[in-house]
């Protein structure tokens, strides 16, 4: 296996026309987050992101998209705002992990939303984590029917709020593609404000971060389209979600609401009404990230696992990187085998402001 490493932009028809038929070939590698349109989106406004490219004698076999940091550390394209990390190969191709990461230039190579399916990876897991998924392969009616029969307390709660909110917010309209800019900057301040309210760190507070997605809104191709929604009540924008739409899959990506409306639980609702108007369009699934399953775990009918875990090369900066990912990933196992633990850490943490600075860091 040879690697040589570039810039997204840098990638020609070939190789994106190779890239797609390796995604068209594997269902778990058709993510939009994997497309080369995504690396190329992101390379416009992260000048360290990369690609590796895999060649074994004459032929492509693979693409890992990452960006590459200080002291070789590298990390999935876009940081941690990507919902699913992983490489795009041909299903017949063989790679070594440690040795991909040291042919890319890196002494580490570290994920969070990696496809679980990817078998050299299996070594340099630190967790498997399901996220909330909803399968809409037999239509609306036969998943809402089965969640109906499985969470009726859940249903009849959600149809009363969305009754209430209808009756003393305005008439509920669901607006399924809004390619309003406008619309967007509405959920990142709505997101920020939330980001701060939970002292967790503020994924906009980096222009870039906005900026990719105001482009992102506006591409509309095979392997990515943006998908802005919007929840009015009577004129008023009460919850908006912005995701990546690749054929029949969508992805939630930002869901925000106005915080006024917060009792009537607007989110879920948005969702709900999501669902069906997605499944008028041909789309069979909806990711919505590991990230969502606290308050998506009614709603959901499957899961999509992702790995988290890191893996080094045998540099001696590689080696430092393991010898300190090892102390943490004790630490961390401990807290969570400890629920009462867990909950005092994370009290600790955000009293001390180092949530707020460290959470979601891109």
């Amino acid at each position: 296996m040879r690697v040589s490493v570039i810039h997204p932009s840098e990638l020609g028809p070939a190789e994106i026309t190779s890239w797609h038929a390796m995604q068209r070939a594997t269902s778990s590698l058709e993510h939009p987050f994997l497309s080369p349109e995504f690396a190329i989106a992101v390379g416009r406004f992260r000048p360290e992101s990369r690609v590796a490219v895999l060649t074994d004698g004459q032929a492509t076999i693979g693409f890992l998209p990452f960006e590459k940091r200080r002291f070789g550390v590298g990390v999935p394209i876009s940081g941690w705002l990507s919902a699913c990390q992983g490489i795009v190969h041909a299903p017949d191709a063989q790679w070594d992990a440690r040795e991909l990461v040291r042919k890319s230039g890196l002494a580490v190579f570290q994920y969070d939303n990696l496809i679980a399916d990817q078998a050299p990876f299996d070594p340099y897991h630190s967790t498997i984590d399901p996220a909330p998924a909803i399968d809409l392969s037999e239509g609306f009616d036969a998943y809402y029917a089965k969640l109906r029969a499985r969470a009726h307390r859940f249903c009849r709660e959600l149809e009363r709020k969305t009754r209430k909110l209808d009756r003393e917010a305005g008439e509920l309209r669901f607006v399924r593609e809004c390619s309003d800019p406008g619309v967007l900057r509405t959920l990142t301040a709505w997101k920020s404000e939330q980001y701060r309210r939970t002292d967790h760190v503020d994924r906009f507070d980096k222009p870039w971060t906005g900026e990719l997605l105001e482009a992102l809104l506006t591409m509309r191709a095979d392997y990515l389209s943006g998908l802005l929604s919007v929840m009015y009540a009577g004129d008023q924008p009460v919850s908006i979600q912005f995701g990546l739409r690749a054929g029949s899959l969508v992805v939630g990506w930002f869901t925000g609401y106005d915080f006024q409306f917060n009792k009537y639980s607007p989110g879920l609702i948005m969702i709900r009404m999501m669902t069906e108007e997605l499944a008028e369009i041909g789309v069979d699934r909806l990711h919505m990230g590991k990230g969502a399953k606290r308050y998506t775990e009614d709603l959901k009918n499957s899961d999509v696992f992702v790995g988290a875990g890191t893996v080094t090369s045998r540099s001696a900066l590689g080696t430092a990187h393991r010898a300190r990912n090892a102390t943490s990933l004790w630490a961390l196992h401990t807290v969570r085998a400890h629920p009462g633990l867990h909950r005092a850490a994370d009290r600790v943490l955000r009293r001390a402001g180092v949530s707020s600075r460290m959470y979601g860091r891109v």
